[in-house]
């Protein structure tokens, strides 16, 4: 795997890929170079657990500034919303992003479904073949503020997935690049291609077309090697090696390989638009998704996920070297959008008793049916949604039917064993905005910083902890999205060289992560416009709220 990484960056960046690092000096003043890596699914259970075997790029960044109980503290744990918090310092209320996908009536197209990073607007689009575009995000990101305050800083974002790169980059971005499934590619309509994309491309495209081994686990990821049977049409997961069969695009993601390819396009970046280069401070956003496909395609706490995760440290480690050779005044920040649950059997064998997956009666065609049999309503009840989360009903019924549509859905969700909780949008749309520690909000107060009036469904529902909102397994086999910690609470860090190492059990919040980097960087923000604080511990904060950490959870 390792071999991949190696090539990449040696074909992406003009400088020998077997050059020594040199050790990087301690620095004063703004860094030159901010580096935001984004690790989907990579919860502060996994980081936790697995911490005191990383030894490359993720050990060498743990000596920072170190939260272990870092809250993305709403409750839809989805991608799109746990980006949209990273470099906005606001919640899903603020931000818009309420989901991966949501519910339009009044969308101008038949395709009523909205995906997050997309302009519906566009002729002839859908929610699964969309124009990506940062439209739906309703505030700025660091990124956006830097131009702003400086034209020459320069705005990056890499990712494995189109919304990470949105959400982070922002609305003005100098580039943005995403895989497009079989390459990088973006939605900004620049004259051309840098050269390290096209370089990029024409490596992966060779790459793909072989079949990739599978990886030799390490004495510790073979103890975690043991096969899980699973209902709903899933194979059984537990023993995998993360090996791919030639041309296989979609397997390429849940590889290493595919956060490696992400780090070297952005290394060939830094080194041709010469980021970190001047006086003006620069922003490059990274969103490595392997570990997402892996927690889905495999759960959370097999051989798979440890073979990931150690591979992905040495991949990390690989690029900071690469920084170090080029003698950059760079920082690093990582975080991740969301955690994840693993199987409900590898959870019962680890003694998780109530671990289980999701009573299909809870599923849209099932509630339709149960609707009708309590009603007398004919056809669609519930037009969009899942399980848990928003759902919303068809457009299509009349008030009167909507309303004993709703009361039916409610008394059916509140009866349902695995179902804690039940909210109507009115409920929702009634509570305040929680404040405080992300720890001691109530299950109502997480679902309100997940809520938008225009943008969020009908009824919000919550499963019990440890149920698994998967009715057909023969894609994934886990996912996240809850309101548990769970998927809420993630890892957040804070690197420089020289900078001390200071462990912290304090409860912070994703959204404390741009204030506190709008404090190193000297950017001001505008008084009550984010919800985070900037981390006194971290940085010195004048001119930006400060508050300090919310105690230990």
């Amino acid at each position: 795997m390792r071999k991949l990484i190696t090539a990449l960056f040696a074909a992406s960046v003009a400088t020998a890929a077997c050059a020594q690092p040199i050790s990087p000096a301690a620095s004063s003043g703004p860094p030159k170079l901010l580096v935001v890596i984004s690790v989907d699914q990579l919860s502060a259970d996994l980081w936790d657990e697995y911490g005191p075997h990383f030894t490359g790029g993720l050990a060498r960044i743990a000596s920072g500034a170190t939260f272990r109980n870092g809250y993305q503290s709403h409750a839809t744990t989805e991608t799109c919303l746990g980006h949209s918090t990273i470099l906005t310092g606001a919640r899903p209320s603020r931000t818009g992003i309420v989901g991966n996908l949501w519910f339009d009536p009044n969308a101008p197209r038949a395709d009523k479904d909205i995906y997050c990073a997309e302009d519906e607007t566009v002729p002839g689009s859908s929610s699964s073949n969309y124009t990506v575009s940062p439209k739906h995000l309703r505030v700025p990101t660091l990124g956006d503020l830097m131009k702003q305050r400086s034209p020459a800083s320069l705005n990056v974002a890499v990712a494995g997935k189109d919304r990470s790169a949105v959400m982070m980059g922002g609305h003005r971005p100098d580039q943005r690049w995403y895989w497009a499934g079989d390459k990088f590619a973006s939605d900004l309509k620049s004259a051309a291609v840098p050269n390290s994309v096209a370089t990029t491309n024409r490596v992966l495209a060779g790459v793909l077309a072989a079949a990739t081994p599978p990886l030799q686990p390490t004495p510790f990821c073979r103890s975690k090697a043991q096969v899980f049977p699973l209902p709903r049409g899933g194979k059984p997961v537990g023993d995998g090696a993360l090996g791919r069969t030639a041309g296989s695009t979609g397997g390429f993601r849940a590889t290493p390989q595919f956060d490696g390819a992400v780090l070297a396009l952005a290394a060939g970046l830094i080194q041709e638009m010469k980021l970190g280069g001047d006086s003006s401070p620069d922003i490059l956003s990274i969103g490595l998704a392997a570990t997402d496909y892996v927690g889905h395609s495999y759960g959370t706490g097999g051989q798979e996920m440890c073979l990931q995760l150690l591979e992905l440290d040495r991949e990390i480690g690989d690029f900071l070297a690469q920084l170090d050779r080029w003698d950059l005044d760079y920082a690093v920040v990582l975080t991740a959008d969301h955690g994840g649950l693993d199987i409900p059997e590898r959870l019962r064998a680890k003694g998780v008793a109530d671990a289980a997956w999701v009573d299909l009666a809870l599923t849209p065609p099932r509630l339709d049916e149960a609707v009708g049999a309590r009603t007398g309503l004919n056809g669609r009840i519930v037009a969009f949604g899942g399980p848990s989360g928003d759902i919303f009903l068809d457009p299509a019924l009349s008030a009167t039917d909507r309303a004993k549509a709703s009361d039916a859905l409610l008394s059916i969700y509140r009866a349902n064993p695995q179902v804690e909780a039940v909210y109507t949008k009115a409920e929702i749309a009634r509570t305040a905005p929680p404040t405080g520690s992300p720890v001691n909000w109530s299950m109502l107060e997480r679902v309100r910083a997940s809520f938008d009036p225009e943008r969020s469904g009908d009824l919000y529902v919550v499963l019990k902890p440890h149920i698994q909102p998967i009715a057909d397994t023969s894609r994934y086999v886990s996912t996240h999205g809850s309101p548990w910690d769970y998927d809420r609470r993630v890892p957040m860090i804070f690197w420089r060289p020289g900078m001390a190492t200071s462990p912290s059990d304090a409860v912070v919040e994703t959204t404390d992560i741009m204030p506190t980097l709008a404090a190193w960087l000297g950017v001001p923000i505008t008084p009550g416009s984010l919800d985070g604080h900037c981390l006194p511990s971290v940085a010195t904060c004048p001119g930006v709220a400060a508050a300090p950490e919310r105690g230990e959870r």
